[in-house]
């Protein structure tokens, strides 16, 4: 069984040692309405080009893990119903029963890890929910972090997330937390969190040298950079904080929990802020996607 095939561009690139950024492909399928999707996933992958790499967007189609979507692929996806949103525990179950998945932030990991991609650019990755001391809703991104050797580019943790509970379980599991430029971990949609970066580097190159440092030590796990949001672009935490907090209480209030939380919190922010946060989760990724080529540049 071949249950992961490159396109033919990223295939050529992981030949001749070119730099090769993976892409999540939850934000097409459950992460943007259409068409913004498609959209923002094609500048996604042109910014990766503009930095010198070659960008590979990650999902299952009829059971296959696809590292690197042609742009008809890309097209289908942004307007198909019924795609399964893949973590580590599902992302067998597509392959072995025919599925179509768009893969999340662990599922984009294995995948980029098995097809030999060592840097992944997404918008924020999953965390510990808000009360999960009762729920115990906690991302299965923490966890394949802490086993996975990608490194992993984002705005931060999700802002609807418990950011505190996040960091602190990200340092249980021995994840370097890298604030790029800042001292400050950023809060995906803004720039600050109010919460400390446990480690600060401010180049591609040091972070490329991190990496393999960590290689050389044979440690687990992977590497994330907390890239803050283009001030331009962000909407400040005393400006977002309130809408945040309305969407989790009628969350809460609906009974909504698992992996339908954060596509349904994302959807009523869209509402909530007059859609200005789909305009900054559109930079931020961007802006994620420039740093990674970077770094897989720098490797």
């Amino acid at each position: 069984m071949n249950a992961i095939t490159h396109s033919s561009a990223v295939a050529a690139a992981l030949k001749a040692g070119k730099p090769v950024v993976a892409l999540e492909s939850t934000i097409i399928t459950h992460g943007m309405p259409w068409p913004q999707n498609v959209e923002t996933a094609r500048k996604v992958e042109a910014a990766v080009r503009a930095g010198g790499a070659e960008p590979a967007t990650i999902a299952v189609l009829d059971g296959v893990i696809h590292a690197g979507l042609e742009d008809s692929q890309l097209e289908a996806m942004g307007q198909a119903k019924g795609f399964l949103k893949l973590s580590r525990a599902d992302l067998g179950y597509a392959v072995a029963t025919g599925k179509n998945g768009s893969t999340t932030v662990a599922a984009t990991m294995i995948a980029a890890d098995r097809a030999g991609i060592r840097v992944f650019a997404t918008g924020g990755i999953g965390g510990v929910h808000r009360g999960a001391e009762k729920t115990y809703d906690i991302s299965a991104d923490l966890q394949e972090l802490a086993r996975t050797p990608v490194c992993v580019v984002c705005a931060g943790a999700k802002a609807i997330l418990d950011l505190p509970k996040t960091l602190e379980t990200l340092e249980t599991l021995g994840v370097p937390v890298v604030g790029y430029g800042t001292d400050e971990f950023p809060a995906f949609w803004s720039r600050k969190s109010g919460l400390a970066a446990p480690l600060r580097l401010d180049n591609a190159a040091a972070i490329a040298a991190l990496i393999r440092a960590r290689a050389e030590l044979r440690l687990d796990g992977g590497v994330l950079v907390g890239n803050p949001i283009p001030l331009a672009d962000e909407i400040a935490a005393a400006e977002i904080n309130p809408a945040i907090e309305a969407a989790v209480d009628e969350a809460d209030a609906m009974g909504i929990a698992g992996k339908a939380l954060t596509p349904f919190l994302l959807s009523r922010m869209l509402e909530l802020t007059e859609g200005r946060s789909l305009v900054a989760n559109i930079a931020l990724v961007e802006n994620n996607a420039r740093l990674a080529a970077k770094i897989a540049a720098a490797l």
